[in-house]
């Protein structure tokens, strides 16, 4: 690619003319179409001349003839180099006739054929689906086990503790208890 010298900020020798649209014009009539948002996009990232301009309506960008033919060229010596500018197909885009959009669609011959790696790649992903879930549901059962075991000792547990903490419905107040434990080591009734 030839290196192009970088226009100095204060010469405005090509005027900042086209708006986005007219810009979406240009590359649909030299066989290259694009969105608005892929235009506005270039804008941003600075691969078209353009400057935002404040409007009543919001910000727009301002963008060079001189630039958009630079950005068209380099686009065509790229799909030459890689063979590979194909259109995409389904996108709207902004056809020559206002503001008429079209849908891009392919030549009768071109049939879609899924990329052979794809079917490889979904059966992979497929197995190893399966396999995450046989394992998930062996660790379940696992899982379920530990707490049918937890429940048993729970219960055996309880069933310990329950002579241990009296067989009595009713809780037993601490200076009933103490005057309790007193007659039992004195030996004396109980005085109630």
């Amino acid at each position: 690619m030839i290196e192009q010298p970088r226009l100095d900020a204060a010469t405005d020798e090509h005027g900042y003319l086209l708006s986005v649209e007219e810009a979406a014009d240009r590359y649909a009539a030299a066989g290259h179409p694009r969105t608005i948002r892929a235009i506005q996009k270039y804008c941003r990232r600075g691969d078209l001349e353009s400057q935002k301009v404040e409007t009543t309506y919001g910000e727009r960008y301002l963008i060079t003839p001189a630039s958009i033919d630079r950005h068209i060229a380099m686009i065509i010596e790229r799909s030459q180099a890689s063979g590979l500018e194909q259109p995409r197909l389904d996108v709207t885009v902004r056809g020559n006739e206002g503001d008429e959009k079209q849908r891009l669609r392919p030549s009768e011959n071109v049939r879609e054929q899924p990329r052979p790696a794809a079917s490889e790649f979904q059966d992979r992903y497929v197995t190893h689906l399966e396999e995450e879930n046989t394992f998930l549901r062996e660790q379940n059962t696992v899982l379920l086990e530990r707490v049918k075991e937890t429940n048993i000792l729970t219960g055996r547990l309880q069933e310990m503790l329950t002579p241990l903490l009296g067989a009595s419905d009713r809780p037993v107040k601490s200076n009933e208890r103490d005057h309790a434990l007193n007659s039992e080591a004195t030996g004396s009734p109980q005085q109630g």
